[in-house]
């Protein structure tokens, strides 16, 4: 056993010295005093087949190479921490002065950027931008808006309703089923309820609706426009949205008013867009492309129908002057007082601006669409 501990110091002061850096140190001082695969305790695992005269001996020279190797494990530790420290300045040095490195920078999402453009439009014309419960009583999502019971939107494959405890204490506007409100339209009588005439408003929020594919999620944006004042009429409303589209879009887009129905306005109207990728005249050609005087078209035999509107107007969204019912719902005496809204999705306008196919690209978190677009 004496052989066996003088060989593991040899082996020791062979070694340790030659150890290029603190990792191959510490497998060295594992090699030799780990407490489970070390060869000191291998060696000393013997002890026990010995006397009790040579277990005493071997113990004491065991514990002299033991204190052998720690001084030379030390003093090669000492040696490498100070040329650690001699090449510190050097490896470490850093030009306080040089310019840092660019961190990478996150961008608005297209559609936060599109909600606070539509809001900075409305506001220049007077509009203020209201917030209303975007979960809320079927009343103010339907019923107040002209919408009976029965009415296809309020069938559960249409709208989201919401399990809660219903109550309000008998009151119809406040007890009832709670959806989550598949348009902006619910603000429409809350803010007539506020008594403060004329009302101007633009309400932002998001809306709920059992639809997904190309142009539908269900979760978008919504964008909702109201005024009430005296001696409102239709004129008002194509002023304000031309307005809108020219601002938004640019100066070279027209729209155009198309008789529909809507329970809570009288007259309604679906709004059309010219088409920007045909220029508003519904047909492609190659000498046709990124023409500008909208409304000429090319002759039938160099052009083709455009894919993308195939007529040159693109629906935009709805609107129309408040059915007196509604005013009524909010408060307010028809007879006195008329009033126009309109509501569109913040992602449909969005679309068309920027030639969006998909508007579940908006959702995909796909960072390199989402910068280029």
């Amino acid at each position: 056993m004496r052989e066996q501990l003088d060989q593991l110091l040899r082996d020791a002061r062979e070694k340790i010295p030659m150890a290029p850096d603190m990792a191959a140190l510490d497998v060295l001082e594992l090699e030799c005093l780990g407490r489970k695969q070390g060869t000191l305790t291998a060696v000393l695992r013997g002890l026990g087949a010995l006397s009790e005269a040579e277990r005493k001996v071997a113990g004491q020279h065991g514990n002299a190479v033991k204190q052998d190797i720690e001084q030379l494990l030390a003093a090669k530790r000492a040696e490498l921490t100070r040329a650690r420290i001699a090449t510190l300045a050097q490896d470490e040095w850093v030009d306080m002065t040089a310019p840092g490195t660019t961190l990478p920078r996150g961008a608005v999402h297209p559609v936060s950027r599109a909600i606070s453009e539509i809001a900075a439009i409305f506001e220049r014309i007077g509009f203020i931008r209201s917030r209303h419960p975007e979960v809320d009583s079927d009343y103010y999502a339907f019923e107040a808006l002209n919408m009976p019971v029965g009415h296809p939107a309020r069938d559960e494959w249409e709208t989201f309703f919401v399990a809660h405890a219903t109550g309000g204490g008998g009151k119809k506007k406040e007890g009832g089923r709670i959806v989550l409100t598949p348009h902006t339209s619910n603000g429409q009588v809350r803010e007539m309820e506020k008594g403060l005439l004329p009302i101007r408003m633009v309400n932002i929020g998001k809306c709920y609706r059992r639809q997904i594919d190309a142009t539908h999620t269900p979760m978008f944006h919504q964008f909702e426009g109201l005024l009430v004042d005296q001696d409102v009429s239709v004129t008002h409303l194509k002023g304000t949205i031309d307005y809108f589209v020219r601002a938004y879009f640019g100066e070279e887009r027209r729209t155009r008013l198309r008789p529909y129905h809507f329970r809570f306005t009288e007259p309604s109207f679906e709004i059309d867009i010219s088409c920007a990728v045909c220029g508003g005249t519904g047909f492609l050609s190659s000498s046709f492309r990124g023409v500008r005087n909208e409304g000429s078209r090319p002759s039938q035999d160099q052009a083709t129908k455009c894919k993308t509107c195939k007529s040159g107007w693109l629906e935009l969204g709805g609107a129309g002057m408040v059915h007196p019912n509604v005013l009524v719902s909010g408060g307010i005496d028809p007879k006195r007082h008329r009033g126009f809204a309109f509501g569109w999705g913040v992602e449909r306008v969005l679309m068309m601006k920027y030639g969006i196919s998909d508007i579940r690209l908006l959702y995909g978190n796909d960072v390199r669409w989402l910068r280029a677009c």
